[in-house]
């Protein structure tokens, strides 16, 4: 597991989406986790999300609604130049629908 927590947790949560489950159990959790779930919750794309004992291992339990398709983390580190940062996310990243660089963040902060 590891590093990719955050992946398995939205793979767990595009499985249950195709199988048609109304929740989903995430475990282990993460903050970053958190906040993804936030956003996802913020844009629409799950009902409700609670989190059970973050202290200790945990579990998230989602409610969701039907909307995800598809949703993965981007696990790979690569050094990369600044000049270059434009170029890799346009090659690397399909799309821009659920994405906010830092230059938005700036300009539009997640509340």
């Amino acid at each position: 597991m590891g590093r990719r927590i955050l992946n398995d947790a939205l793979r767990t949560i595009v499985n249950a989406e195709k199988r048609g489950f109304a929740t989903a159990q995430l475990q282990p959790i993460s903050n970053v986790m958190a906040a993804f779930l936030k956003i996802m919750k913020y844009r629409g794309y799950v009902k409700d999300f609670q989190v059970h004992d973050s202290h200790r291992v945990g579990k998230i339990t989602v409610q969701l609604q039907g909307r995800v398709n598809d949703c993965r983390a981007i696990t790979y580190r690569q050094d990369i130049q600044s000049k270059s940062i434009e170029d890799y996310r346009l090659r690397t990243l399909p799309t821009r629908q659920m994405l906010q660089d830092w230059v938005e963040a700036e300009l539009h902060p997640f509340k």
